[in-house]
Protein backbone atom coordinates (compact mmCIF):
# COMPACT_ATOMS: atom_id res chain seq x y z
CA UNK A 1 0.00 0.00 0.00
CA UNK A 2 1.01 3.62 -0.32
CA UNK A 3 -0.02 6.96 1.14
CA UNK A 4 -0.92 5.50 4.52
CA UNK A 5 -1.90 8.05 7.14
CA UNK A 6 -3.55 8.18 10.56
CA UNK A 7 -6.55 10.43 11.03
CA UNK A 8 -5.62 11.39 14.59
CA UNK A 9 -3.00 14.12 14.49
CA UNK A 10 -0.94 15.51 17.41
CA UNK A 11 -3.18 17.56 19.65
CA UNK A 12 -3.24 21.32 19.80
CA UNK A 13 -2.32 23.30 22.89
CA UNK A 14 -5.24 24.47 24.97
CA UNK A 15 -5.81 26.25 28.28
CA UNK A 16 -8.30 24.78 30.71
CA UNK A 17 -9.96 26.82 33.42
CA UNK A 18 -10.54 24.51 36.40
CA UNK A 19 -13.13 25.95 38.80
CA UNK A 20 -12.49 26.00 42.54
CA UNK A 21 -15.67 24.17 43.54
CA UNK A 22 -15.26 24.72 47.26
CA UNK A 23 -14.90 28.48 46.90
CA UNK A 24 -17.75 28.67 44.40
CA UNK A 25 -19.88 26.55 46.72
CA UNK A 26 -19.28 28.89 49.60
CA UNK A 27 -20.44 31.76 47.37
CA UNK A 28 -23.53 29.84 46.30
CA UNK A 29 -22.71 29.82 42.60
CA UNK A 30 -22.54 26.89 40.20
CA UNK A 31 -19.44 26.30 37.99
CA UNK A 32 -21.75 26.35 34.94
CA UNK A 33 -22.59 30.01 35.67
CA UNK A 34 -18.88 30.85 35.58
CA UNK A 35 -18.52 28.90 32.33
CA UNK A 36 -21.38 30.81 30.72
CA UNK A 37 -19.84 34.16 31.67
CA UNK A 38 -16.42 33.11 30.32
CA UNK A 39 -18.08 32.05 27.10
CA UNK A 40 -19.72 35.47 26.85
CA UNK A 41 -16.36 37.19 27.38
CA UNK A 42 -14.52 35.15 24.69
CA UNK A 43 -17.08 34.00 22.09
CA UNK A 44 -19.89 36.38 22.87
CA UNK A 45 -23.58 35.91 23.55
CA UNK A 46 -26.48 37.09 21.44
CA UNK A 47 -28.15 39.80 23.47
CA UNK A 48 -30.83 40.89 21.03
CA UNK A 49 -31.70 41.24 17.35
CA UNK A 50 -31.46 44.55 15.48
CA UNK A 51 -34.07 45.00 12.78
CA UNK A 52 -33.60 47.73 10.20
CA UNK A 53 -34.99 48.13 6.68
CA UNK A 54 -36.29 44.58 6.66
CA UNK A 55 -32.92 43.04 7.67
CA UNK A 56 -32.06 41.36 10.96
CA UNK A 57 -28.69 41.52 12.68
CA UNK A 58 -27.62 39.58 15.77
CA UNK A 59 -26.19 41.78 18.51
CA UNK A 60 -23.28 39.90 20.11
CA UNK A 61 -21.92 41.06 23.48
CA UNK A 62 -18.36 40.18 24.52
CA UNK A 63 -15.18 41.73 25.92
CA UNK A 64 -13.26 44.21 23.77
CA UNK A 65 -10.48 42.67 21.70
CA UNK A 66 -7.64 44.12 23.77
CA UNK A 67 -9.11 42.61 26.97
CA UNK A 68 -9.25 39.05 25.62
CA UNK A 69 -5.91 38.69 23.84
CA UNK A 70 -3.97 37.31 26.81
CA UNK A 71 -4.54 34.92 29.68
CA UNK A 72 -3.91 37.53 32.37
CA UNK A 73 -6.48 39.91 30.87
CA UNK A 74 -9.04 37.13 30.99
CA UNK A 75 -8.23 36.27 34.60
CA UNK A 76 -8.76 39.94 35.53
CA UNK A 77 -12.29 39.85 34.08
CA UNK A 78 -15.06 40.18 36.70
CA UNK A 79 -17.46 37.34 37.46
CA UNK A 80 -20.93 38.38 38.62
CA UNK A 81 -21.98 36.54 41.77
CA UNK A 82 -25.72 36.95 42.43
CA UNK A 83 -26.43 38.41 45.87
CA UNK A 84 -22.76 39.11 46.60
CA UNK A 85 -21.33 41.25 43.83
CA UNK A 86 -18.36 40.48 41.65
CA UNK A 87 -15.10 38.59 41.92
CA UNK A 88 -12.12 38.31 39.65
CA UNK A 89 -12.12 35.22 37.44
CA UNK A 90 -8.59 34.36 38.61
CA UNK A 91 -9.86 34.10 42.21
CA UNK A 92 -12.30 31.27 41.47
CA UNK A 93 -10.46 29.25 38.77
CA UNK A 94 -6.99 27.82 38.16
CA UNK A 95 -5.23 27.41 34.82
CA UNK A 96 -3.93 24.19 33.26
CA UNK A 97 -2.03 24.07 29.98
CA UNK A 98 -2.70 20.77 28.19
CA UNK A 99 -3.01 19.30 24.69
CA UNK A 100 -6.37 18.35 23.23
CA UNK A 101 -7.33 16.49 20.04
CA UNK A 102 -7.91 18.65 16.99
CA UNK A 103 -10.82 16.45 15.87
CA UNK A 104 -12.77 13.59 17.44
CA UNK A 105 -14.17 11.02 15.00
CA UNK A 106 -17.07 8.81 16.01
CA UNK A 107 -18.88 5.87 14.48
CA UNK A 108 -22.00 4.38 16.08
CA UNK A 109 -21.44 6.60 19.14
CA UNK A 110 -17.93 5.19 19.63
CA UNK A 111 -14.66 7.05 19.18
CA UNK A 112 -12.56 5.81 16.26
CA UNK A 113 -9.17 6.48 14.72
CA UNK A 114 -8.94 5.76 11.00
CA UNK A 115 -5.81 4.44 9.33
CA UNK A 116 -6.21 4.97 5.58
CA UNK A 117 -4.06 3.78 2.70
CA UNK A 118 -4.25 3.32 -1.07
CA UNK A 119 -3.43 0.29 -3.18
CA UNK A 120 -0.07 0.45 -4.91
CA UNK A 121 -1.13 -2.07 -7.56
CA UNK A 122 1.46 -4.68 -6.57
CA UNK A 123 -1.11 -6.90 -4.84
CA UNK A 124 -4.87 -7.33 -5.02
CA UNK A 125 -7.23 -5.99 -2.38
CA UNK A 126 -8.24 -9.42 -1.08
CA UNK A 127 -4.62 -10.51 -0.50
CA UNK A 128 -3.80 -7.31 1.36
CA UNK A 129 -6.91 -7.68 3.54
CA UNK A 130 -6.00 -11.28 4.45
CA UNK A 131 -2.44 -10.31 5.37
CA UNK A 132 -3.69 -7.38 7.46
CA UNK A 133 -6.12 -9.61 9.36
CA UNK A 134 -3.32 -12.10 10.07
CA UNK A 135 -1.09 -9.38 11.48
CA UNK A 136 -3.94 -7.85 13.47
CA UNK A 137 -4.73 -11.29 14.91
CA UNK A 138 -1.18 -11.47 16.32
CA UNK A 139 -1.40 -8.08 18.01
CA UNK A 140 -1.99 -7.61 21.73
CA UNK A 141 -5.13 -5.45 21.61
CA UNK A 142 -6.48 -4.16 24.95
CA UNK A 143 -9.99 -5.45 25.78
CA UNK A 144 -11.57 -1.98 25.53
CA UNK A 145 -10.27 -1.55 21.96
CA UNK A 146 -11.14 -3.27 18.69
CA UNK A 147 -9.59 -3.18 15.21
CA UNK A 148 -11.76 -3.49 12.09
CA UNK A 149 -10.79 -3.70 8.43
CA UNK A 150 -13.28 -1.57 6.54
CA UNK A 151 -13.54 0.62 3.46
CA UNK A 152 -13.33 -1.02 0.04
CA UNK A 153 -12.54 -4.39 1.63
CA UNK A 154 -15.84 -4.41 3.51
CA UNK A 155 -17.75 -3.31 0.41
CA UNK A 156 -16.08 -6.01 -1.69
CA UNK A 157 -16.99 -8.74 0.79
CA UNK A 158 -20.62 -7.59 0.91
CA UNK A 159 -20.74 -7.47 -2.89
CA UNK A 160 -19.32 -10.99 -3.15
CA UNK A 161 -22.01 -12.26 -0.78
CA UNK A 162 -24.71 -10.63 -2.90
CA UNK A 163 -23.19 -12.03 -6.11
CA UNK A 164 -23.00 -15.50 -4.58
CA UNK A 165 -26.73 -15.34 -3.88
CA UNK A 166 -27.19 -14.14 -7.46
CA UNK A 167 -25.33 -17.07 -9.00
CA UNK A 168 -27.24 -19.57 -6.85
CA UNK A 169 -30.51 -17.96 -7.89
CA UNK A 170 -29.43 -18.10 -11.54
CA UNK A 171 -28.71 -21.84 -11.25
CA UNK A 172 -32.12 -22.48 -9.67
CA UNK A 173 -33.96 -20.47 -12.32
CA UNK A 174 -32.11 -22.18 -15.19
CA UNK A 175 -32.92 -25.59 -13.73
CA UNK A 176 -36.60 -24.70 -13.28
CA UNK A 177 -36.90 -23.53 -16.89
CA UNK A 178 -35.24 -26.65 -18.28
CA UNK A 179 -37.28 -28.94 -16.03
CA UNK A 180 -40.44 -27.37 -17.44
CA UNK A 181 -39.24 -27.66 -21.04
CA UNK A 182 -37.95 -31.25 -20.81
CA UNK A 183 -40.80 -32.30 -18.48
CA UNK A 184 -38.21 -34.17 -16.46
CA UNK A 185 -36.00 -33.51 -13.45
CA UNK A 186 -33.30 -35.93 -14.58
CA UNK A 187 -32.40 -34.58 -18.02
CA UNK A 188 -31.73 -31.03 -16.73
CA UNK A 189 -29.26 -32.53 -14.27
CA UNK A 190 -27.07 -33.74 -17.14
CA UNK A 191 -27.05 -30.19 -18.49
CA UNK A 192 -26.48 -28.53 -15.12
CA UNK A 193 -23.39 -30.69 -14.64
CA UNK A 194 -21.65 -28.47 -17.18
CA UNK A 195 -21.90 -25.40 -14.93
CA UNK A 196 -19.44 -26.39 -12.13
CA UNK A 197 -17.04 -27.95 -14.66
CA UNK A 198 -17.03 -24.71 -16.63
CA UNK A 199 -15.45 -23.15 -13.54
CA UNK A 200 -12.28 -25.06 -14.44
CA UNK A 201 -12.00 -22.98 -17.59
CA UNK A 202 -12.59 -19.78 -15.64
CA UNK A 203 -9.78 -20.56 -13.19
CA UNK A 204 -7.36 -21.55 -15.96
CA UNK A 205 -8.12 -18.40 -18.00
CA UNK A 206 -7.72 -16.10 -15.00
CA UNK A 207 -4.40 -17.74 -14.09
CA UNK A 208 -3.06 -17.56 -17.65
CA UNK A 209 -3.97 -13.89 -18.02
CA UNK A 210 -2.90 -12.91 -14.49
CA UNK A 211 -6.39 -11.65 -13.70
CA UNK A 212 -7.65 -11.53 -10.12
CA UNK A 213 -11.00 -12.96 -9.14
CA UNK A 214 -12.80 -9.68 -8.63
CA UNK A 215 -16.35 -8.37 -8.92
CA UNK A 216 -16.21 -8.24 -12.73
CA UNK A 217 -15.00 -11.83 -13.08
CA UNK A 218 -17.66 -12.90 -10.56
CA UNK A 219 -20.29 -11.24 -12.74
CA UNK A 220 -18.80 -13.13 -15.68
CA UNK A 221 -19.48 -16.39 -13.82
CA UNK A 222 -23.13 -15.39 -13.41
CA UNK A 223 -23.38 -14.64 -17.14
CA UNK A 224 -21.63 -17.95 -17.83
CA UNK A 225 -24.36 -19.81 -15.92
CA UNK A 226 -26.86 -19.00 -18.63
CA UNK A 227 -24.46 -19.44 -21.57
CA UNK A 228 -22.72 -22.76 -20.90
CA UNK A 229 -26.00 -24.69 -20.74
CA UNK A 230 -26.88 -23.76 -24.33
CA UNK A 231 -24.59 -26.34 -25.94
CA UNK A 232 -25.69 -29.04 -23.54
CA UNK A 233 -29.36 -28.23 -24.19
CA UNK A 234 -28.83 -28.59 -27.94
CA UNK A 235 -27.14 -31.96 -27.48
CA UNK A 236 -29.50 -33.49 -24.92
CA UNK A 237 -32.58 -32.30 -26.80
CA UNK A 238 -31.30 -33.89 -30.03
CA UNK A 239 -30.53 -37.18 -28.24
CA UNK A 240 -34.09 -37.26 -26.90
CA UNK A 241 -35.37 -36.52 -30.41
CA UNK A 242 -33.45 -39.46 -31.87
CA UNK A 243 -34.78 -41.80 -29.20
CA UNK A 244 -38.35 -40.55 -29.36
CA UNK A 245 -38.90 -40.16 -33.11
CA UNK A 246 -36.31 -42.51 -34.60
CA UNK A 247 -36.62 -45.20 -31.96
CA UNK A 248 -32.86 -45.46 -31.47
CA UNK A 249 -31.27 -47.13 -28.50
CA UNK A 250 -29.43 -44.91 -26.02
CA UNK A 251 -25.88 -45.65 -27.21
CA UNK A 252 -26.79 -45.21 -30.87
CA UNK A 253 -28.72 -41.99 -30.19
CA UNK A 254 -25.81 -40.54 -28.20
CA UNK A 255 -23.28 -41.46 -30.90
CA UNK A 256 -25.33 -40.06 -33.76
CA UNK A 257 -26.36 -36.88 -31.90
CA UNK A 258 -22.81 -36.08 -30.82
CA UNK A 259 -21.53 -36.29 -34.41
CA UNK A 260 -24.39 -34.24 -35.83
CA UNK A 261 -24.33 -31.55 -33.14
CA UNK A 262 -20.54 -31.15 -33.25
CA UNK A 263 -20.57 -28.39 -35.85
CA UNK A 264 -23.41 -26.27 -34.30
CA UNK A 265 -21.82 -26.47 -30.86
CA UNK A 266 -18.39 -25.45 -32.16
CA UNK A 267 -19.90 -22.64 -34.24
CA UNK A 268 -21.90 -21.12 -31.37
CA UNK A 269 -18.96 -21.36 -28.98
CA UNK A 270 -16.51 -19.90 -31.50
CA UNK A 271 -18.72 -16.94 -32.41
CA UNK A 272 -19.26 -16.04 -28.76
CA UNK A 273 -15.57 -16.36 -27.94
CA UNK A 274 -14.54 -14.27 -30.93
CA UNK A 275 -17.12 -11.61 -30.11
CA UNK A 276 -15.78 -11.29 -26.56
CA UNK A 277 -12.10 -11.36 -27.53
CA UNK A 278 -11.75 -7.55 -28.04
CA UNK A 279 -13.24 -6.96 -24.60
CA UNK A 280 -10.98 -9.62 -23.06
CA UNK A 281 -7.90 -7.91 -24.50
CA UNK A 282 -8.77 -4.76 -22.54
CA UNK A 283 -8.14 -2.41 -25.45
CA UNK A 284 -8.95 1.26 -25.20
CA UNK A 285 -9.50 3.56 -22.27
CA UNK A 286 -11.17 1.76 -19.36
CA UNK A 287 -10.88 -1.60 -21.14
CA UNK A 288 -9.16 -3.23 -18.17
CA UNK A 289 -12.31 -2.72 -16.11
CA UNK A 290 -14.51 -5.02 -18.23
CA UNK A 291 -11.76 -7.42 -19.33
CA UNK A 292 -12.10 -9.82 -16.33
CA UNK A 293 -15.79 -10.41 -17.16
CA UNK A 294 -15.02 -11.34 -20.78
CA UNK A 295 -12.05 -13.52 -19.80
CA UNK A 296 -14.14 -15.49 -17.33
CA UNK A 297 -16.84 -16.09 -19.94
CA UNK A 298 -14.34 -17.11 -22.63
CA UNK A 299 -12.51 -19.55 -20.35
CA UNK A 300 -15.69 -21.18 -19.11
CA UNK A 301 -17.24 -21.33 -22.57
CA UNK A 302 -14.13 -22.90 -24.10
CA UNK A 303 -14.12 -25.72 -21.56
CA UNK A 304 -17.90 -26.13 -21.66
CA UNK A 305 -17.71 -26.97 -25.38
CA UNK A 306 -15.47 -29.94 -24.56
CA UNK A 307 -17.73 -30.88 -21.65
CA UNK A 308 -20.81 -30.81 -23.88
CA UNK A 309 -19.18 -33.10 -26.44
CA UNK A 310 -17.44 -35.54 -24.10
CA UNK A 311 -18.59 -35.60 -20.47
CA UNK A 312 -22.31 -35.05 -20.94
CA UNK A 313 -22.70 -37.81 -23.61
CA UNK A 314 -20.82 -40.21 -21.33
CA UNK A 315 -23.02 -39.35 -18.35
CA UNK A 316 -26.18 -39.57 -20.44
CA UNK A 317 -25.19 -42.96 -21.80
CA UNK A 318 -24.30 -44.34 -18.36
CA UNK A 319 -27.52 -43.29 -16.64
CA UNK A 320 -30.01 -43.66 -19.48
CA UNK A 321 -28.33 -46.84 -20.73
CA UNK A 322 -28.71 -48.36 -17.27
CA UNK A 323 -32.38 -47.34 -17.16
CA UNK A 324 -32.90 -48.78 -20.64
CA UNK A 325 -31.33 -52.12 -19.74
CA UNK A 326 -33.40 -52.32 -16.57
CA UNK A 327 -36.58 -51.64 -18.54
CA UNK A 328 -35.67 -54.39 -21.05
CA UNK A 329 -35.07 -56.89 -18.26
CA UNK A 330 -38.47 -56.08 -16.78
CA UNK A 331 -40.12 -56.63 -20.15
CA UNK A 332 -38.36 -59.97 -20.58
CA UNK A 333 -39.38 -61.02 -17.09
CA UNK A 334 -42.99 -60.04 -17.81
CA UNK A 335 -43.06 -62.15 -20.97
Amino acid sequence: VRGSRVSRQPGGKEIRLVPDREKLGSMGIQPSVVGQQVQTYIQGTRATVLRTDGDEFDVIVRLPREERLGIQQLLDAPIVIPGIGTAMLGDVVSIEETEGPLTIERENQGRVVNVRAFLSGDEDLGGIAREMREKIGGMDVPPEFSIMVKGETEEQEETFKALLIGILLAVVLVFMVMAAQFESFLHPLYIMFSIPLAGIGVIIMLLLTGTTFNIQSFMGCIVLTGIVVNNAIVLVDYINLMRRERGMMVLEAVSVSTRRRLRPILMTSATTILALSPVALGLGEGGDTQAPLARAVIGGLFVSAAISLIIIPVMYNLVEGWRERRALRREDAAE
